[in-house]
């Protein structure tokens, strides 16, 4: 059946024009300016714009572990996971599942279950976003390859990360800032040391071979890669040499000038941007923004910052107009993760829409469709 969405500011890629849609069969038919054609549901002049493009989330973990020694059964964890992300404005979400453990009671060795949740419900049409997977490889982990290569052989990937939290290095090249992020999580000091020191051992050992077998298994798959925490200039040249299509959260502002000298595309935390710096004291997004250096947003573990971030980013750099602040969210990470139907309020894309009202400076998504369809 037709919609039409009426009396809306219909924030287009170049500007903001109050009109109407028409989607038909999930996707947008037509658009148009001023009175629409037929009658349709009054927008009430709130903002229409494209569905959010999620390339890196893990806050499916805190639904599965909702509080320490607590494993929630993963269903219905995945479904309460799922409508948070299609209440915050998210119609497509690559989820972010890790693999590598290193026995600090993370959820590495479950990823294939929860994988197992995610299809069922996918394949049952219980979810409201559409859900693609993203490998979060700590590649300083022994059990990491043979994790990558069960996963593959059971679940598409679409989209692999490698990950290097070693101290030392990218962001924990302040080892202190490690010791206070495991002191945060819980671990006794006595350990923390031979912590440290074996997580060093790992990398020496293995680190390298590691990656160099992920990268290979990328692309005999055809799965778009992403560097994680550049630090340096030779880390994002080895990024581009290995085919890395996104530069994820770098820690300085050489590696992202180096990751868009080499055309990568750089990918920053919202969280980062709404509380206006990293929380592991890294550079802070809005200077990448002030340094035109941003190209997608990622919620990363808060789903709503990513529309929050969206809205802020005009007020916050008056250089960037809300069309290109809304294509951190949407054309930008589709066009990263090669996803070519949808991101854009566009004649013969997906109907993939978000109403969103503004209570004074604070943006609030009113109504979110998927190819047309009312999900949240």
């Amino acid at each position: 059946m037709d919609m039409i969405l009426e009396n809306a500011r219909l924030v287009l890629p170049d500007r903001i024009v109050e009109g109407w849609i028409v989607a038909s069969g999930g996707m947008i038919a037509e658009i148009g300016a001023g009175a629409a054609p037929a009658r349709g549901l009054d927008m009430a002049g709130d903002f229409l714009i494209p569905g959010l493009v999620e390339l890196h989330t893990d806050n499916l973990e805190s639904h599965v572990k909702p509080r320490p020694k607590v494993r929630w059964h993963l269903a219905p964890a995945v479904l309460a996971y799922d409508a948070q992300v299609a209440a915050a404005g998210i119609t497509t979400v690559f989820d972010s599942l890790r693999v590598g453990s290193e026995g600090d009671d993370t959820l590495g060795a479950e990823t294939l279950e929860l994988a197992d949740a995610l299809a069922t419900a996918q394949e049952g049409g219980t979810l409201r976003a559409e859900h693609f997977t993203h490998l979060r490889c700590e590649i300083c982990t022994d059990d990491v390859i043979a994790g990558t290569r069960a996963f593959l052989a059971r679940h598409p990937v679409h989209l692999i990360s490698l990950m290097d939290h070693t101290p030392g290095q990218r962001q924990f090249r302040d080892v202190e800032k490690l010791l206070v992020y495991y002191r945060g999580k819980g671990r006794p000091e006595e350990e923390l040391q031979a912590f440290v020191e074996d997580k060093k051992r790992r990398r020496a050992s293995f680190g390298e071979a590691h990656r160099q077998a992920l990268v290979a298994m990328a692309r005999k798959h055809g799965i778009a890669l992403a560097s994680h925490d550049d630090a340096t200039a030779p880390e994002v040249a080895l990024a581009k040499a290995d085919g890395a299509a996104v530069a994820e959260f770098p820690v300085t502002l050489e590696a992202a000038r180096a990751a868009r000298e080499a055309g990568i595309a750089v990918l920053m935390g919202a969280p980062n941007l709404v509380r206006g710096g990293s929380h592991s004291g890294n550079i802070a997004a809005i200077e990448l923004a002030q340094a035109g250096l941003l190209d997608i947003l990622s919620s990363d573990y808060v789903p709503g910052s990513l529309i929050q971030a969206a809205f802020e980013l005009p007020e916050r750099v008056t250089q960037i107009p809300l069309p290109q602040a809304i294509a951190t969210v949407t054309s930008a990470p589709a066009g990263a993760a090669g996803l070519v139907d949808r991101g854009r309020i566009e004649t013969g894309l997906r109907a993939d829409m978000v109403r969103v009202r503004l209570a004074g400076k604070q943006p609030v998504v009113r109504s979110v469709w998927r190819q047309g369809e009312r999900v949240s």
